[in-house]
Order: structure tokens, then C-alpha cells, then sequence
């Protein structure tokens, strides 16, 4: 129930910051061609939702396994060594996410001592800035679960969109099984039996 709240949460906040930045560029467009006129704030905060959108987007898409990658490689090899290199991948990303969240950390902190002020908008800057630690911090603790869960043996590592297979699986109407899938199933899984 929780899980399942926090979830319908955060595609919420997704869908704000989306409509937020239709809603602030279609009254901006409307301002400057039909009135003459326009909020110098408006591309400021619409530069602002949309960086709070992509970095928020990053963990989410962690989540869901939106994030694409090469990984045909690593699908032909058996189940272990696919969590083996799945958990190395996963790690580096983790290594990764850290070196830029203390780098942004430090980035905000110093904006926020220094006092700087937001170009057009009336505030300090480091408050719109504070999307850059927490969308890490967000994507760290995706990463982290993924790996705990590549670890125990539930998972393989980060879970890829596959572009290909969709359409195909869209097209046929058919599910797509991979030759990997049949010679080095997981644990758990039986092979389909062969045809007569």
C-alpha cells in the first residue's frame, strides 16, 4: 500500500513539473503574441521545472528500467555471470552517482554562502539548485536497492528498456523470448519444451 502510494507520488510530481512547464511556456506564447507583452520570469522557471524534471526523471527511470543501454553481450552469457557484471555495472553507476553528488553538494552549498540570487525570479538561486543533490540522492538510493536486489539474486542487474523487443511484442502481439533465455534460463525458470 505504501509502495504502491509513493509511486502514484512521484508520477504525480512528474506530471506536475510537466504540466507546470506547458501551462507557464503556453501563457508566456500567448503574453507576447496576442497582448504585446510577457513575464521575464517565465523562461527562468520554465529552465528550472525542467531540470527538476529530468533530474527527479533519472531515479524514476531507474526505477521502471526506462534508461536504455548495450547489454547484447551480457545476455548471452549464463545467469551468474550476467548478475556478476550486472552488479559490476550497477556499482560503477553507484561510484559515479557519488563523485556527483559531492560535487553538487559542494556546488549548492557554496551558492547558498555566497548569497546569489536567482536571475529574474525573486529568490536565492540555491534553492532551485537543490534539485541537483536531491535528484542524485534519489538516484544513488534507486541504484542502491538494484544493487542489493542484483546481489540477493532477485534481479540482474539494472533492467534496460528494450526499444526492439516492445515493437515487435506491439506488432506480433506475441511475447519475444530471447535464445540467452532459453540456453541459460534463471534459476526458477523452465526451459520450453521443445516442439514434437
Amino acid at each position: 500500500m505504501l509502495i504502491r502510494l509513493i509511486h502514484h507520488l512521484e508520477e504525480g510530481f512528474i506530471a506536475l513539473l510537466l504540466a507546470l512547464m506547458t501551462l507557464i511556456t503556453f501563457s508566456q506564447v500567448v503574453a507576447r503574441y496576442v497582448f504585446s507583452t510577457g513575464f521575464g520570469w517565465a523562461l527562468e522557471l520554465t529552465t528550472y521545472l525542467f531540470a527538476w524534471l529530468v533530474l527527479f526523471g533519472v531515479s524514476y527511470g531507474i526505477k521502471v528500467g526506462a534508461h536504455i543501454g548495450i547489454d547484447i553481450l551480457v545476455r548471452q552469457l549464463p545467469h551468474h555471470l550476467r548478475r556478476i557484471v550486472g552488479l559490476l555495472a550497477v556499482l560503477a553507476c553507484c561510484a559515479y552517482c557519488i563523485i556527483l553528488l559531492v560535487g553538487a553538494t559542494g556546488y549548492v552549498y557554496k551558492i547558498y554562502e555566497v548569497g546569489i540570487e536567482a536571475q529574474d525570479l525573486p529568490i536565492p538561486r540555491w534553492i532551485p539548485f537543490i534539485m541537483l543533490p536531491l535528484g542524485l540522492l534519489l538516484a544513488l538510493l534507486r541504484l542502491l536497492q538494484i544493487a542489493w536486489l542484483t546481489a540477493t539474486g532477485h534481479l540482474e542487474g539494472l533492467r534496460l528498456a528494450d526499444e526492439a523487443r516492445e515493437a515487435i511484442e506491439l506488432a506480433e502481439g506475441v511475447e519475444v523470448v530471447e535464445v540467452a533465455e532459453v540456453l541459460h534460463p534463471a534459476p526458477g525458470q523452465n526451459r520450453p519444451e521443445k516442439a514434437p
